[in-house]
């Protein structure tokens, strides 16, 4: 694909997950989700959780509508940036909230809490290549891409070897069709276990491809991380809690659907791999 086909790729994907969870937040979805986010910056005490799931709500349709008008209207991009890294930076910023963290464990990040707001790392290198791709290098843009997916898959994968989110992840796999079957073989740990070395090997693989300019590595390294979100998305019609009569989608469909953002960062990265040969030409 060029790369016009992949940055309108990447623009109407971005553009319509803000927009899904922008329209989840205006109508009442996630009331735990807004306030924790802005119980972090005390703003729970002065507006109600209803007031912030609007006005944050508003805020995603807001990027959302300006990532898509962006490619018809220059006057945009400048603005699409600025939305796409404030986005990103009040959500990633929770991060210090301790209640994100599970100290016993080495601090890694709680399920579907801190491992939900950690996803907002896919952003920041988005809105770099939406708004200044032409004047960064494809292998800056590649090596930025990578660095959210190794983020997400190495604490999350990392977190596979841990008996409680062994546990947690049985209602996704037992229900999938792709992955039930690891536990007609294996136990829910060791299960569990191999899928954490599956997401760790991939992204080193990946990571050690983009250093070192060979081509097959970054290819094999993104079909294996690629599978890893492209698993997850059919998590949203095979495990409950994917989509909501009332808020479009619920707390599984919230975490899941920005995997999508990983998909973009990917696509970004094969992009480079293209045009990389195994010299060390600089792309």
């Amino acid at each position: 694909m060029s790369h016009s086909t992949n940055h309108k790729i990447i623009t109407y994907v971005l553009a319509l997950t803000l927009i899904v969870i922008g329209s989840s937040f205006v109508l009442g979805g996630h009331t735990r989700y807004i306030e924790s986010a802005f119980g972090f910056y005390s703003m729970t005490d002065i507006y109600s959780s209803q007031s912030l799931g609007l006005f944050w709500g508003g805020f995603f349709l807001l990027t959302g509508i300006t990532v898509a008008a962006a490619p018809y209207f220059s006057v945009l991009r400048r603005p699409q940036f600025g939305l796409l890294m404030m986005l990103s930076v009040i959500m990633l910023l929770t991060l210090f909230d301790s209640g994100r963290w599970i100290a016993e464990h080495g601090g890694f990040p709680v399920i579907g809490s801190g491992q939900g707001i950690i996803k907002y790392f896919a952003l920041l290198p988005l809105a770099f290549y939406l708004c200044f791709g032409s004047r960064i290098t494809k292998r800056t843009h590649a090596l930025m891409n990578y660095m959210p997916v190794a983020i997400v898959l190495f604490w999350i994968g990392g977190m596979k070897f841990l008996e409680l989110e062994a546990k947690a992840i049985v209602p996704l796999v037992e229900t999938s069709p792709f992955m039930s079957w690891l536990y007609a073989l294996f136990s829910v740990q060791t299960a569990s276990d191999l899928i954490g070395i599956y997401d760790l090997g991939f992204a080193i693989l990946l990571g050690v491809g983009i250093w070192f300019r060979k081509r097959y590595l970054v290819l094999i390294g993104l079909a294996g991380t690629g599978a890893v979100f492209i698993m997850t998305q059919t998590f949203l019609f095979t495990a409950e809690g994917g989509f909501s009569d009332t808020s479009l989608i619920d707390g599984l469909g919230l975490f899941i659907i920005k995997d999508l953002w990983f998909i973009c960062n990917l696509i970004i990265i094969l992009e480079y791999a293209r045009g990389c040969e195994d010299s060390a030409a600089e792309q």
